[in-house]
Parts: structure tokens; sequence; C-alpha cells
């Protein structure tokens, strides 16, 4: 099978999506559980949409929840598919894929901060990193999400929605991003062509 890029079929919606937004880069994709198809991409993208315990339980039922962590090539995590890369989910008690140390705990919500947060927000540069090349700090992309990972040594770019959460995350040859780079103009438009030149 003939790709760019793989985007894991791990269960979510926002398959085709994805692959509208990489067309309009001029890059083909596939989505597919097959292992080979997988191992064999020169970029791989983990999508998600809905709980982590169904989006796991979609990846160990197909081995491939064994097979992400060991991958060489540049991989993106997007919104759930990002949550996934740590080592738990306070969403459902779910155990991760571990490639990123950390828990992922549920948003805190106030009168004046609904969960989920949803809709535009900035980012806050903490790293240099290739995957945010050209995006700037004025720059807002679009968020849909009632858990979020905590900041650490992995994060890339932060974002607040009262307590600071990570937005980028990099770790050796992962990436993650709990927005949607699909559904963000044409920051997000950048960020997916920055990935693809990893």
């Amino acid at each position: 099978m003939s790709a760019d890029v793989v985007i894991v079929d791990s269960g979510g919606a926002n398959l085709a999506s994805l692959q509208h937004a990489l067309a309009r880069l001029g890059s083909s994709s596939v989505v597919s559980q097959q292992a080979a198809d997988i191992v064999a991409a020169g970029h791989v993208l983990l999508p998600g949409v809905g709980s982590a315990a169904a989006a796991m339980s979609n990846l160990q039922r197909t081995g491939l929840d064994r097979l992400l962590p060991t991958l060489t090539q540049p991989v993106l995590g997007i919104c759930l598919g990002m949550q996934l890369l740590f080592e738990s989910s306070a969403e459902g008690d779910t155990a991760g894929l571990s490639i990123v140390p950390g828990r992922v705990d549920r948003l805190e919500a106030s009168v004046d901060r609904p969960v989920p947060h949803m809709g535009w927000n900035t980012l806050l540069p903490r790293k240099d990193d290739a995957l945010l090349a050209q995006i700037d700090t004025q720059d807002r992309v679009y968020f849909v999400h009632s858990f979020a990972a905590p900041v650490g040594p992995w994060t890339t770019a932060s974002c607040e929605y009262g307590p600071e959460f990570s937005a980028v995350i990099a770790r050796g040859n992962f990436r993650g991003v709990q927005f949607h780079p699909e559904r963000s103009g044409a920051v997000g438009a950048r960020l997916l062509a920055n990935f693809l030149a990893l």
C-alpha cells in the first residue's frame, strides 16, 4: 500500500477530515489497522475522538497497543491520540501506551470555564521544536477536550485554560497535539506540513 502517511484507525470520527487536510498539502494517506501498513509508513498519525478506554480497547484488540511504542518513524498523536501516548488517563482509569511519562487528568470546570474546553485558544511555546516552526504565540488553534496532560519536560507548547496544560509534546520520534490541526485553519495546516517535513 503506497501512501505518505498512515492514519491509525483507532475508532475515531475525524479520519476523513484528516485525510482531506493532508490532501490539501499534497500528501497521500490511508486509514489502516494493519501492522504492516503502519510499520512501512513514512509518517504515522494517531487520531482519537471519544473515550480513552474505548480507544485503548480498539488498539488492544488489534495488537497496536504493543506495536505503536516500537515505531521509529515520526508519529503524531492528535487530541485523544496525544493523551494515549501517556502512561494513564483518569478517564475510566485507563492505561495508556506509556510512551510519555505522566497521567492525563480531567480539566477543572468553573463558572467562567466550562468543560469541555471547546473553541479557539493560543499556544505558549516553551521549547524550540521543528513541529512549531513558523507558528507564533498569537496564533490560535481549535480545541475540544475534557481531559489534558500536565506540563513537563516533554512539553514544547502549553495552553492556559485555568491551569496550564500540555498543548504540544515531543519525546523522541513521537509528537502530540491536544488540539485539532485539521480544524485549525492555516495554523493547523502549517503544523501538519511541519510534521510531514520531519
